[in-house]
């Protein structure tokens, strides 16, 4: 099998396995794979490149990585804003307990002091 065969089947099985996103545990399991098959993808991408690949617009199967190439990265940015998002709601969650268990730390206040302004 040609190089170009190979990115195009390992591209559509990574598309495909970025429309499930899991929740919870599964999920760095799921990121593992992702980053297993991006770099497969980047590596048979190199050696296209090594061999002198050149993108033609009127080639139907150019057409079709580009394709996948463009929904590949739209469905990676949403994976991406969905762990920011997880993590944003990690740190929260450790500020909220930490504020619950010490309700007080936040407040300065100087209790049981007087200063006199007059002279």
């Amino acid at each position: 099998m040609d190089t170009l065969q190979q990115v195009l089947q390992i591209s559509a099985k990574l598309l495909k396995h970025l429309n499930e996103i899991p929740k919870g545990e599964f999920r760095s399991v799921y990121i593992d794979e992702i980053n297993m098959m991006l770099d497969e993808r980047g590596a048979l991408i190199e050696k296209l490149r090594q061999e002198g690949f050149q993108m033609d617009s009127d080639n139907k199967i150019h057409g079709t990585l580009a394709q996948l190439d463009k929904a590949i990265r739209e469905r990676l940015d949403d994976v991406m804003k969905l762990v920011k998002l997880d993590m944003k709601d990690l740190q929260n969650s450790k500020k909220n307990e930490q504020q619950y268990m010490n309700p007080y730390s936040s407040v300065q206040v100087m209790d049981g002091m007087y200063y006199d302004k007059k002279k």
